[in-house]
């Protein structure tokens, strides 16, 4: 892998905001701070341009709502060529928590999982998006 050197300037508020954020996040150095930030921008650009992404879908709600638990496993058998896998968490008596991983276009993947978020019963959702990593190094 080649290394390419670049400087930045920042005003002196910045950095010093920047480098407690390094910190916070336990990052090595700024450099692995700022090759992140350039990943999670790409990352944001093949979302945007409704490119092949993977994500994952976090369902939480009631086990016992009417036909739900069905009505969300309905609607991953007919997207199937999108859904990878799913895992079914019983948190206690009433909650339960899904999680679905899933790779396609960004719009067929976001679509689905706002069907599935918003359905009758849920109680709350979210939608991560990653790279399949095929355009980042």
């Amino acid at each position: 892998m080649n290394i390419i050197r670049f400087g930045i300037s920042l005003p002196a508020a910045l950095s010093k905001k920047f480098d407690q954020l390094i910190k916070k996040k336990k990052y090595s150095n700024r450099s692995e701070a700022i090759r992140d930030l350039i990943r999670n921008a790409l990352v944001e650009e093949e979302v945007e341009t409704n490119r092949e992404v993977v994500a994952v879908v976090n369902l939480l709600y009631d086990h016992h709502k009417r036909q739900l638990s069905e009505r969300l496993t309905q609607l991953q058998h007919s997207h199937h060529h999108l859904v990878l896998s799913s895992m079914h968490v019983h948190l206690d008596h009433l909650n339960c928590l899904e999680t679905i991983v899933m790779q396609g276009m960004s719009r067929d993947v976001k679509q689905l999982a706002d069907l599935l978020i918003s359905s009758k019963g849920v109680k709350h959702g979210n939608l991560n998006f990653s790279s399949t990593g095929k355009n980042l190094e």
